[in-house]
């Protein structure tokens, strides 16, 4: 098993990251959706590496295509533009004429519904700090609010946000299924390694669905 773990690390790749300084490195995911925990049955959350309680969960909710992302703690409010692969399976990124957004990974899951649907975007670009220069400053306790088409707005608690190395990213926690509606945080971290033209680390913050607010009528 251990074995195979490595192998899918490296097939996944996702050591490579995000874009530094307007270097174009991806997420690759050529292990995903065939992992075995994105086809795990199904499971409720309990204590553990991710903080989350069974009693914490709400019921997730019906796809919806995310318009806006709101990180309160860290001045996060963007526009969500969608995500896909590239022609060699690597997960798109947002082009660096817009690293002010983010984006989401639209193959995956929907903020909000059951899974752990993963969101994107920069660190910073060579004319300064991008949408998620400051997402290592999240802590445990933290909100992240995902407004929908369905004009649902998906809250998430932030659980934990971790620095991990690119040959060390953890593919299954970040693209597997929990088991509950989940999201996920990701940019670039760490050291700056000039002659690769990459960061060495990405940051992920990992959270779950809080609660879900009908949006007001006007």
């Amino acid at each position: 098993m251990q074995r195979r773990d490595q192998r899918m690390r490296v097939l996944a790749a996702a050591a490579v990251g995000l874009a530094g300084l307007g270097a174009a490195t991806f997420f690759v995911l050529r292990a995903f959706p065939e992992s075995p925990a994105a086809t795990a049955a199904p499971r409720a959350p309990g204590p553990g590496a991710s903080g989350v309680h069974a009693s914490s969960t709400v019921a997730p909710l019906p796809r919806s295509v995310p318009l806006r992302l709101e990180v309160p703690r860290i001045g996060v409010r963007t526009s969500l533009m969608p995500l896909g692969k590239n022609a060699d399976q690597t997960v798109e990124t947002p082009p660096p004429s817009r690293v002010q957004e983010a984006g989401w990974y639209r193959l995956g899951p929907a903020p909000g519904s059951r899974g752990a649907a993963v969101i994107i975007g920069h660190v910073d670009s060579r004319r300064g700090p991008a949408v998620f220069h400051r997402l290592g400053e999240l802590r445990p306790g933290d909100l992240a609010s995902v407004v929908r088409a369905d004009g649902r707005t998906a809250v998430f608690r932030i659980d934990s946000v971790e620095r991990v190395g690119k040959d060390r990213f953890p593919t299954r926690r970040v693209y597997g299924d929990p088991g509950y509606a989940a999201i996920r945080l990701v940019t670039c971290g760490g050291r700056f390694d000039r002659a690769s033209g990459h960061y060495t680390d990405n940051v992920i913050a990992f959270g779950h669905l809080l609660r879900h607010d009908a949006e007001e009528a006007g």
